[in-house]
């Protein structure tokens, strides 16, 4: 999982902090002993004429059943009181009273689905009570119906306005559901109506850190913090912002704060041994693991943060250890599962990374990325059949998921299957136009296809939306390179390409390389030479170093690169191979 990734993902979970506990308590106070000494269930008017005799006894076996039913709510046997409950509103359906504590007992059980109809029938009875739209509202977000609870929620503040609950749950979803001006609306709202309110300031940050509006995060999280310095999610999300921002030090000084005041936040001292490390302060890291194993032990959940720094070190068995530990004793454990299959991965034991990425279930958050390790070991394998089942599955389930297009499509690619490549290619892009991985991965396809102009309409397709491309700006170049055409223009986009990646061998090949078409030998032969350099192992980039040692005559150095291109499996092995032969007929006639 991409680190920066996975930074934003672990501070958006604090979005559940606060709301959790304002939607859960909220169900014991419905059932509060006050509850136990309510008048009769029946809130309807006294009739001017007495009722039937029958009705006055189903009335009365509802009175009855609910008496049950609050007894059995007295001993927490919520299940009794459903049943007790049901009988109650089939004698008394239009009773708001029996109805809401039917769907306050079936919130203490969880049926949340269950419990929201109960709540849209007390609604309906009592559409001006706000306490029944709090209720229903509440009841919508515990079950994921995150539309209409906020439509509820909008009532709710319609009704009441000051409701400072109902706008904090109602942002809280906003922001989840990624509609952030709007979230920001209820919180400007909120500030208004309470200026020191913390947890309105921390949500505003959250919001600014998804736009990437740093500076106005930092702004929201310090105005929070200002307000309560040891709020946790708030110092947590402030050390993620400078991580994102390059502030390393920053992030240190925020990551020594948190924990000085939590020190069992394991998360929070792995994030500082990985800055140590990167910052070169490997004592520093030494003590921030100690500190790991001081505050955990070997097989608890909190031990993940040691197991994912020996992974990051490269400290495979160690990481091994410490997650196999942690995985059989919280089996359901997947995120560290998933690294422990990628440890088994890195160590080249794949089939025990398949055997621990197979057992991540769907609806984990691991899920995905999980099957798709396991497509990418089971095609190194060469069992494609296999691979391309579940890539199928993952595309079908995620027609965006770029990845597994894109590695769908290398299978057939490294099969030569270009014909079948393609379309699954155009597919992706069909969900994700703009996605440049893809279009790279289009334009290489037609290229080994052998239709060049597809290849660099795709190309510079992808030069439209990232001018920067540098891969791309490559591609274009050498293949105008290769074909003797347009060279200008290609010496132009390699030489923007090399600035943006100055150290990459292959560009500064192409490069070399256009310049031996232009005839300038010399600068030809010093940069293929640095090419050679940086990437010695690459067949290609042998071959045209020996064939610039061949237009200089130095004969016996284009020999050995022609031979070490040889060696390298060079994909046109005849092709090296002639020219070590004419160059062989060369140097005898010399001498």
């Amino acid at each position: 999982m991409n680190q920066k990734k996975q930074i934003i993902s672990t501070a958006l979970k604090n979005l559940v902090i606060f709301l959790a506990p304002l939607l859960i308590l909220s169900s014991c106070a419905g059932l509060s002993q006050k509850s136990l000494t309510k008048p009769p269930v029946k809130e309807k008017q006294i009739p001017a004429v007495p009722a039937p005799k029958k009705e006055k006894d189903e009335l009365s076996k509802a009175y009855t059943d609910f008496t049950m039913a609050m007894l059995a709510i007295s001993h927490r046997r919520y299940e009794k009181a459903r049943e007790y409950l049901t009988k109650a509103i089939e004698r008394d359906p239009e009773s708001v009273h029996l109805n809401r504590t039917m769907a306050l007992v079936l919130k203490k059980l969880k049926h949340y689905q269950e419990a929201a109809l109960f709540a849209k029938k007390c609604v309906d009875l009592d559409g001006n009570n706000v306490r029944h739209h709090i209720l229903l509202a509440d009841l919508y977000t515990l079950s994921g119906q995150s539309d209409l609870a906020i439509k509820e929620y909008e009532e709710i503040l319609n009704i009441k306005p000051q409701n400072r609950r109902a706008r904090l749950i109602l942002s809280t979803i906003l922001i989840r559901k990624q509609r952030f001006k709007e979230a920001l609306h209820q919180l400007d709202r909120l500030l208004n109506q309470n200026p020191d309110l913390v947890i309105a300031y921390y949500y505003r940050g959250r919001i600014y850190l998804e736009l990437k509006e740093y500076e106005n995060a930092e702004k929201a999280y310090k105005d929070a913090l200002d307000r309560n310095e040891s709020l946790e999610p708030a110092l947590f999300d402030l050390g993620t912002l400078y991580q994102m921002t390059n502030r390393p030090r920053k992030a240190v000084e925020t990551y020594r704060k948190l924990v000085s005041l939590y020190p069992d936040n394991l998360i929070t001292r792995e994030r500082l041994v990985n800055l140590y490390l990167k910052m070169g302060q490997k004592k520093e890291a030494e003590k921030e693991t100690l500190e790991i194993k001081r505050h955990s032990k070997p097989g608890e959940p909190g031990r993940q943060a040691l197991g994912l720094i020996y992974l990051r070190e490269g400290k495979l068995n160690e990481s091994i250890e410490e997650l196999e530990l942690i995985v059989k004793a919280w089996p359901n454990d997947y995120k560290s599962r998933y690294y422990l299959a990628s440890a088994y991965e890195k160590k080249g034991n794949t089939e025990k990374a398949l055997e621990h990425f197979g057992m991540i279930k769907a609806g984990s958050d691991y899920y995905t990325n999980a099957r798709l390790h396991m497509a990418y070991l089971l095609q190194n394998q060469e069992k494609y059949d296999e691979a391309i089942k579940i890539l199928e599955e993952i595309i079908t389930a995620l027609p965006d998921k770029a990845e597994a297009s894109l590695m769908l499509a290398s299978i057939y690619e490294e099969q030569k299957k270009y014909d079948e490549a393609i379309p699954i290619v155009k597919e992706g892009l069909r969900h994700t136009p703009r996605n440049v991985d893809l279009l790279f991965r289009l334009g290489v396809l037609y290229d080994k296809k052998g239709d060049k102009d597809s290849c660099i309409r795709e190309m510079k397709g992808i030069l439209n939306i990232d001018p920067n491309h540098a891969e791309a700006l490559n591609y274009i170049g050498y293949t105008y390179a290769e074909a003797g055409i347009n060279l200008d223009e290609a010496l132009a986009m390699l030489q923007k390409a090399l600035k943006l990646k100055p150290d990459s061998g292959y560009i500064i090949d192409s490069l070399g390389w256009a310049y031996y078409q232009k005839g300038l030998l010399d600068k030809a032969l010093t940069l293929l030479q640095k090419a050679a350099k940086l990437t010695p192992d690459d067949p290609t980039i042998n071959e045209h170093l020996g064939d610039v040692y061949t237009k200089k005559k130095m004969y016996t150095a284009a020999l050995e690169r022609y031979k070490r291109a040889l060696s390298l499996h060079h994909p046109h092995e005849e092709q090296i191979k002639e020219k070590i032969k004419k160059l062989n007929k060369t140097m005898e006639g010399i001498k």
